[in-house]
């Protein structure tokens, strides 16, 4: 797995496009993606949403990213940060946050490659050989 992580419109579908050579066609949009294409997707964008979508349904972000893991580790997973700013006072968005938090952390943690990227340009803030 390979994660592509930053600030919202800071160019991280583009950069992932370049960096991996993806076409459009291989990216999922986690807005709207069925669980079948998340889990046969090469890249899925806008991760968070996921878990936004998991939790309103009542369902567990983080049986998610163990599935995403488990029936798709070779995938690239694109994700805003949102942890970053003013604390929501509504408790639903606070939840959003933290369950995203821990969601990004676990697949990052699995992850051979972390990238975070700034105005468009990437930097590799984790490089693993897995064997």
């Amino acid at each position: 797995m390979k994660m592509v992580v930053g600030g919202a419109y800071e160019g991280k579908t583009d950069y992932a496009r370049w960096q991996f050579g993806l076409s459009e066609g291989d990216i999922a949009d986690g807005l709207e993606c069925t669980q079948r294409e998340l889990l046969n997707c090469k890249c899925v964008k806008h991760a968070e949403e996921l878990v936004r979508r998991t939790l309103k349904r009542g369902g567990d972000p983080m049986q998610l990213a163990e599935n995403m893991i488990r029936f798709n580790p070779d995938m690239i997973v694109i994700a805003n940060e949102v942890g970053c700013g003013i604390v929501p006072v509504n408790s639903e968005e606070r939840a959003f946050r933290e369950a995203a938090g821990r969601f990004c952390t676990r697949l990052a943690s699995f992850s051979d490659e972390v990238h975070r990227v700034v105005y468009g340009q990437g930097m590799i803030i984790k490089k693993e050989q897995r064997t």
